[in-house]
């Protein structure tokens, strides 16, 4: 009965906005109190200062943190669908400075791939949960592979994690830090996608991004104390 009362009352536009604002203001809070170590920060800097644009990727559950990953002036987007649910963390990131393209794997995806190519091309950044917006929980879909493919820029893997925080029982394990916290951001190494590559080192690829973005989630629950978040069972024919 809650849940359904909460759907209806998040159907109305201006309780949506207040929504979006708080949300953003706690993620802003959540920030400015917490105390911050970073790792692996180099892979990042050094292809931002050689102004080399990069796909962004981290696993749905660790996206509330993902805003404030990136601390640059150059621009930075993020593919969000447009469903409900999507459009809610689509206003409230734009409350943190953060612009979006609108699509995902099953709505508005081919346009949402040329619109990514546009911007990458043009030099900026984009965001991306490579296992968003519905799961399998931490499996890579095709769509952030076709676009490092079609764009010829690296995809670099972050996660983060919290000591103090709280791990929703929803299909991501949504983790939802809390306020003067201990945490950690955690960047890997950039993983290109040739143009000509085949389908058996495509699904290499995929392995290889699962794994590298599993890796740094399971580092951040370890320095946290947390037990970590294991992945979906694996599946055939993921979608892009």
């Amino acid at each position: 009965m809650l849940k359904s009362l909460s759907k209806k009352i998040l159907k109305s536009e201006p309780v949506r906005r207040i929504a979006c604002w708080i949300a953003a203001k706690y993620i802003r809070l959540v920030w400015l109190t917490g105390s911050w170590t970073y790792i692996g920060k180099d892979h990042f800097d050094t292809l931002y200062d050689n102004n080399q644009p990069a796909i962004l990727a981290f696993w749905h559950g660790r996206l509330l943190m993902a805003p404030y990953s990136w601390q640059k002036p150059r621009p930075f987007k993020m593919l969000i669908s447009g469903h409900r649910d999507g459009e809610l963390i689509a206003h409230t990131v734009k409350h943190l400075g953060i612009s979006w393209i609108k699509g995902s794997s099953s709505k508005g995806g081919a346009a949402a791939l040329r619109e990514m190519v546009r911007v990458l091309r043009a030099g900026e950044w984009v965001g991306i949960t490579p296992d968003g917006p519905r799961g399998p929980r931490m499996r890579v879909s095709d769509g952030i592979l076709n676009l490092a493919r079609l764009s010829g820029v690296p995809i670099i893997p972050m996660s983060s994690g919290v000591v103090r925080g709280k791990v929703m029982q929803t299909w991501d394990r949504f983790l939802i830090p809390g306020p003067f916290t201990k945490g950690y951001v955690i960047w890997g190494e950039p993983l290109f996608v040739p143009k000509d590559v085949d389908a058996d080192s495509f699904n290499e690829i995929r392995r290889t991004l699962e794994d590298r973005l599993s890796a740094l989630s399971s580092e951040a629950d370890r320095l946290t104390a947390r037990e970590p978040v294991e992945p979906a069972p694996e599946t055939s024919g993921l979608a892009a």
